[in-house]
């Protein structure tokens, strides 16, 4: 559709006077900024790391991996962290809980997490069904190489163990025993979210939820 011609408002551009040819108002305007800079000097910069800054309390830093009152691990290696993970940075393989652990029936025998990979984005930690894996105000982790990058369970728990009577990285996830999903009993039974008719498409196909070819007695209708 065309644009109506009273719809378009036409712009000239200003002609420049005498003053504003030379610049000169432009300069001073610009210099008297500089000179409330200079005179009213208000500096922002926070001088690190002799001045560290304060981080709010949701921010997501370095990973850490939980203990329980017993000392151990609390992932039981239900692989939710690694499958949530949206950059694949989770790597888990489970084993047999030992017999003293009566209270779950795997745990991870090995777990490593790529810390350069991550885009902490908090998705393993609001996963986690046993309040596992949390992510720590620690910001300044440096390393000369990649591999000490991936951080495997021991070193997951250091930071555990560095960080749990720090005030700034209280253990802030008290939900339960083994977590809110341990607490869950007689789940109602829920029915599908779609319903499909039974003359649907749909309902006929071969291959279930896939619309194939429509059947004869559709295809035989004339418009």
């Amino acid at each position: 559709m065309p644009i109506d011609p009273k719809d378009v408002t036409w712009i000239t551009e200003p002609e420049l006077g005498f003053w504003e040819a030379t610049f000169l108002p432009a300069i001073m305007k610009g210099l008297k900024t500089t000179l409330g800079h200079v005179t009213d000097y208000r500096p922002v910069t926070q001088q690190y790391p002799e001045q560290r800054p304060i981080l709010p309390q949701h921010y997501r830093g370095v990973h850490r991996l939980n203990r329980d009152e017993k000392g151990r691990v609390k992932c039981v290696a239900c692989m939710l962290c690694a499958t949530a993970c949206p950059a694949n940075c989770i790597a888990i393989e489970a084993a047999p809980a030992p017999p003293d652990w009566p209270d779950r029936d795997k745990f991870p025998a090995e777990f490593v997490l790529d810390e350069l990979r991550c885009i902490y984005c908090g998705m393993c930690e609001e996963a986690c069904p046993v309040d596992a894996i949390e992510l720590t105000h620690i910001y300044d982790m440096t390393s000369e190489t990649r591999a000490a990058m991936v951080f495997d369970k021991n070193k997951l728990l250091n930071v555990y163990d560095e960080t749990k009577d720090n005030p700034v990285d209280p253990v802030r996830t008290h939900r339960g025993r083994l977590g809110p999903a341990s607490e869950l009993e007689n789940l109602a039974t829920l029915g599908p979210a779609t319903s499909v008719e039974r003359d649907d498409r749909a309902a006929k196909a071969n291959t279930p939820g896939v619309i194939g070819a429509p059947p004869p007695a559709v295809r035989n209708v004339s418009p």
